[in-house]
């Protein structure tokens, strides 16, 4: 069976105190759906600020608040295209073949995979490794390479219908997981819920209150 999942990568800084997040998570990746726990879902909520968090250009009148709070999530809350680490994760559950989003790679281009099967023969999802999704000639089926700079690399190969399938589900996920990240917001940073939510299905790429 093929299982595809989008993940955020995962690395958790120490004392971080502004709101709950899971402890002792090691470097690794965290996949998004709605069964996250509460922890979980803080957790997300850091990462995907955490990487958008830059300094301010106070000569376009861009100052940091003062508000812990508020200075942590600035960066997320006025970007125009928010990003985040992560991607698309692949496992072949009858082979243990499994694909990661490579360095750079960003969970915000994951429908960028739906262009392959439109036409566009492949998807670069990072480097080192460098997954690569790529379109048979024939265009019936999908080629899922592991890292296309070795000869060698596994393969996780499906015909094309499914993997539309599977994408669909991806999006389920990350609109599953939308709803439950604004109700924990709501909760948890009730001064900025609705900017947070906004600025969460812009990284995700789906629409608040269901649907992708």
């Amino acid at each position: 069976m093929i299982v595809l999942q989008p993940v955020l990568e995962v690395h958790v800084p120490a004392r971080f105190t502004l709101w709950p997040v899971a402890e002792g998570l090691p470097f690794t990746y965290l996949a998004l759906d709605g069964r996250l726990t509460s922890a979980e879902v803080g957790t997300a909520l850091m990462l995907i600020a955490d990487y958008n968090d830059s300094d301010p250009d106070p000569a376009v009148g861009d100052d940091r608040p003062s508000d812990p709070v508020a200075s942590f999530l600035h960066g997320l809350l006025t970007s125009d295209a928010p990003i985040v680490a992560g991607g698309l994760r692949a496992m072949d559950t009858s082979t243990g073949v499994t694909l990661l989003p490579g360095c750079c790679s960003g969970l915000e281009d994951w429908r960028d995979v739906y262009d392959v099967l439109d036409g566009t023969g492949e998807v670069f999802l990072g480097h080192d490794p460098d997954p690569v999704v790529q379109l048979s000639g024939s265009g019936d089926s999908v080629r899922l390479v592991v890292d296309i700079e070795r000869s060698d690399s596994p393969v996780i190969e499906l015909p094309a219908v499914e993997l539309r399938r599977l994408l669909d589900g991806v999006g389920r996920d990350l609109a599953d997981f939308l709803a439950l990240a604004a109700d924990w917001v709501r909760v948890h940073l009730p001064d900025h819920a609705e900017p947070v939510i906004d600025a969460l299905a812009r990284v995700l790429v789906v629409r608040p209150g269901g649907g992708d």
